[in-house]
């Protein structure tokens, strides 16, 4: 992770590492997308109520917006009801 993420992180993230307020840009909302992401695991399929429990624990206010960013910048794929991670950085 680069120094200007990094940065991005600090801002946006509280000391618990909850969402304190949502990045109008899109450039920073990606980064902290890209940082949700690595909550999940790649391919494993999931609930709906399985993704909000772990979008809850990082953003209370607003999961709901959190999920639909992950789907529509393609770090999350769904079909029936179901959920899973389709991008993002992987840690080996």
């Amino acid at each position: 992770m680069g120094a200007d993420a990094e940065k991005v992180l600090r801002t946006f993230l509280d000391e618990h590492g909850r969402i304190s307020a949502l990045p109008a840009k899109a450039g920073k909302r990606r980064v902290l997308l890209e940082h949700i992401v690595a909550a999940f695991e790649p391919g494993v399929k999931m609930t709906e109520r399985e993704v909000d429990a772990v979008l809850r624990a990082f953003y209370e206010p607003d999961w709901v917006s959190l999920r639909r960013y992950l789907i529509d910048t393609g770090l999350m794929a769904r079909a029936d009801g179901v959920y899973w991670r389709t991008g993002g950085y992987v840690e080996v």
